[in-house]
């Protein structure tokens, strides 16, 4: 049965390794550590959250987003280490089309290659298939970005193309994006199975 998805209820995602649960601004301090000194973090990203200053923007803007029913940001807690290691959100929310993007995920870095993504995303999916009944969840990322491209993939997106020069870089320059994606369809076939397999 799908729900309605409500922008103003706390939605909180768990399982045995991971907790997600709504960004709010009281989260500058949980996330603090990687914002000083970690800002290799954000070299694709579009927006950064490098620096004490930028990092409370970062926030406010999320926060914003989603007061204003546009966006819906988590912050990822890691229930082995029992340490706050990162964000990730909702976009581009269009539920008359039942469509969603998921990304601006970031984490630390002793939490790149740990299993946590792979189990956050499956949350992500899980709630947005099978409890709001989208029926096509996107990613983006910069073309260059390997790693992400990579970890995107490897959980079952299908890549579609690339939108050339589609958006502003922090430099100024223009991004290529390479555009991935799930459907209901692949999530209820392999996808969601061979996700959990990866997860044991």
């Amino acid at each position: 049965m799908n729900e309605v998805f409500d922008f103003r209820k706390d939605y909180v995602l768990e399982d045995d390794c991971v907790l997600l649960r709504p960004l709010n601004m009281n989260d500058c301090e949980n996330l603090l550590v990687f914002s000083l000194y970690e800002p290799e973090i954000w070299k694709y990203s579009l927006t950064t959250a490098s620096g004490d200053g930028n990092l409370e923007r970062y926030i406010q803007t999320a926060v914003n987003a989603r007061e204003a029913m546009k966006e819906y940001p988590f912050i990822v807690f890691d229930k082995r280490t029992k340490r706050y290691a990162g964000c990730t959100r909702f976009y581009d929310i269009q539920l008359p089309q039942k469509t969603l993007q998921l990304g601006y995920t970031w984490y630390g870095r002793e939490f790149w290659g740990t299993g946590l993504n792979k189990h956050c995303k499956f949350l992500l999916l899980q709630f947005a298939f099978d409890h709001l009944g989208i029926e096509r969840v996107e990613f983006r990322a910069d073309i260059n970005n390997a790693r992400s491209i990579a970890a995107m993939k490897s959980i079952g997106c299908i890549e579609e193309g690339v939108l050339r020069g589609n958006t502003i870089k922090r430099d100024g320059t223009r991004r290529d994006s390479i555009v991935l994606s799930i459907l209901r369809r692949e999530w209820e076939g392999e996808v969601q199975q061979n996700l959990r397999k990866k997860l044991r």
